[in-house]
């Protein structure tokens, strides 16, 4: 019971958010690049970077779409193994988990959520940081778990 106070306190902080944030609330994003290196290739994409609770709280909710180059980094400032969902989301994800040296460690498909309780995804790992992009495009790149990402911010 213990290990899931932190996942319950997390999970109240982002309901509150989603009554919190109205689609004119969008809170201002960092830019950046990234580069995934997999055994083949190079993708670059251009992301937004979610560093504060705010940003982090509101993600890409209630966004249309997202561009097919397109991404959100979010930076943690130490490892954690705290659970993503959907809420007021409504394109489906791909969701990256990777360490502090860029390696991916887990990939999951993340759908649509506009109900009050929503699923949510949970690594199994310890995080430092992860990116969220369209639905299908990591299978389509053919990036796998253990190849490289590396974010070089803009602002």
């Amino acid at each position: 019971m213990r290990a899931l106070l932190p996942l319950v306190f997390l999970l109240a902080a982002f309901v509150a958010a989603g009554a919190a944030f109205a689609p004119s609330d969008e809170p201002r994003f960092g830019r950046g690049t990234v580069t995934i290196t997999t055994g083949e290739r190079k993708v670059v994409l251009r992301v937004e970077v979610a560093r504060t609770e705010a940003q982090q709280l509101r993600g890409l909710m209630y966004r249309r779409s997202l561009a097919r180059d397109a991404g959100m980094v979010f930076l943690f400032p130490r490892a954690t193994s705290g659970a993503f969902w959907m809420k007021n989301t409504l394109i489906p994800l791909d969701i990256a988990f990777y360490n502090a040296r860029g390696r991916i460690l887990r990939i999951m498909q993340m759908k649509p959520c506009r109900v009050q309780v929503c699923p949510l995804y949970e690594p199994n790992v310890s995080y430092r940081a992860a990116l969220e992009v369209n639905e299908g495009s990591f299978r389509r790149w053919g990036v796998r778990v253990g190849d490289r990402i590396v974010l070089t911010q803009a602002g």
